[in-house]
């Protein structure tokens, strides 16, 4: 049998560290040695998360209680509030450069650190590592993601619209003047943190937006969109909270370029995620559901026709902490440490 990577979680208390801890349980290559959980330490996994109590654990530790350098970690995942990660990434690689890392916060995902410091207030705490980061986004970029010590996890709400956008985009077949993405996102996408405006009397029976304008994803969009379109792109989008627990679904509004019909964006995409396993595009005319991809790995896409001419609805649809966090996540350990692709994560959807 082959041997496992020995693999930490910084900020296990978490929603999304709570995921990493599911999945990798079933991760035929991977062995937890190190979970940590500052205001935790010293409890059970199964103390903070009871669905956790029959398994076999490490008991939570603050993250300064760890000596990288002699941890023997292989594999670091990093689900720490941003700011704090770039001081703790840095304070890591410094004592044990060898440890790989895959970063589930904000910290490296932006490529310039001057807009990093524009969207996020504060300066980057470790601009000598960003150059080195690599956006994982694990359709688009794999043979970068493979090669990497550092990758920086996608946001939930990024993934859901760049999978659809970024292939019509480097394919010139929409207009990237013309992007709407009108998104809705579940509860734990805001984090388990206790708060005024997350408690169940303050967000059910209600549906709202919110960042309007200024949420801080859309950096994230603008910089992969002008990427894959090769020139500026800046576009409108407008995140909403839901009172669900898991899910977010993209509705976006794109034109067609040079006489692309919907049905024509539908084939781009149709032939570009042909072989990928964690991209699923609908019959034309179809449209998702979260509840389809709840608990799973999966972006469902659908395409249909608008009824004005030349403009198309696309509707993507994923759960906010596997695909939009801890699988994708697991999606980029594998693509780091060799791994098949889809191990460990190929579970199919919980439905109802």
């Amino acid at each position: 049998m082959a041997a496992k990577v020995k693999v930490g979680i910084l900020g296990a208390s978490g929603y999304t560290g709570a995921e990493l801890v599911r999945l990798l349980l079933r991760h035929p290559r991977v062995e937890i040695v190190c979970l940590t959980a500052d205001r935790r330490a010293g409890q059970t996994m199964g103390a903070v998360f009871p669905q956790f109590a029959p398994y076999e654990l490490p008991t939570l530790i603050s993250i300064d209680d760890i000596d990288w350098k002699n941890s023997g970690l292989d594999l670091v995942f990093c689900a720490l509030p941003h700011a704090t990660t770039q001081k703790v990434i840095k304070d890591l690689l410094s004592k044990a450069p060898q440890i790989r890392i895959v970063d589930l916060s904000a910290d490296f995902r932006l490529s310039d650190t001057s807009a990093y410091a524009r969207w996020y207030g504060h300066e980057h705490h470790a601009p000598e590592l960003q150059p080195e980061a690599v956006y994982g986004l694990a359709e688009i970029y794999p043979r970068e993601i493979k090669a990497a010590r550092l990758v920086a996890n996608p946001g939930c709400y990024t993934t859901c619209a760049q999978l659809p956008l970024i292939p019509l985009l480097k394919a010139r077949a929409i207009d990237p003047e013309e992007i709407v993405i009108d998104a809705k996102s579940g509860m734990t996408g805001a984090g388990r943190s206790a708060r005024e405006e997350m408690l169940f009397s303050e967000v059910s029976e209600g549906f709202h937006a919110y960042g309007v304008g200024k949420h801080r994803h859309m950096a994230e969009l603008d910089q992969e969109f002008s990427k894959a379109a090769d020139k500026e792109v800046v576009v409108s989008f407008t995140p909403h909270l839901l009172p669900m627990n898991r899910g977010i679904l993209s509705t976006i509004y794109v034109r067609g370029r040079r006489g692309r019909t919907p049905e024509g964006l539908h084939a781009i995409l149709l032939k570009f995620y042909e072989k990928k396993q964690f991209v699923h595009v609908l019959p034309f005319g179809q449209t998702p559901q979260t509840r389809h991809v709840r608990g799973s790995n999966m972006t469902f896409i659908g395409v249909a026709a608008d009824r004005i001419p030349g403009r198309a609805i696309i509707i993507s649809a994923l759960d906010n902490l596997t695909k939009g966090a801890s699988g994708q996540a697991i999606q980029n350990m594998n693509l780091m440490l060799g791994f098949p692709e889809a191990m460990g994560i190929d579970q199919a959807a919980l439905f109802p």
